[in-house]
């Protein structure tokens, strides 16, 4: 598994701690729950790490609530 500093992970989430851990939680309970995953892995790996992963790629993202 490749590391991911927080960083890249905030730039993807509009720089907020929250909505990164809202989008991942969410998007991890979805995966742990049967949803398909976006990104190649492993099944030893655990659903809020391949959450991260798919945020990192692009492949999930978080909705702006105005």
């Amino acid at each position: 598994m490749m590391y991911v500093p927080l960083e890249k992970l905030l730039d993807k989430t509009e720089n907020s701690v929250y909505k990164l851990v809202i989008t991942a939680s969410k998007r991890a309970l979805e995966i742990a729950e049967g949803q398909p995953k976006l990104v190649e892995a492993v099944m030893s790996i655990k659903p809020s790490t391949i959450a991260l992963r798919e945020i990192f790629e692009g492949r999930v993202g978080c909705r702006s609530i105005k």
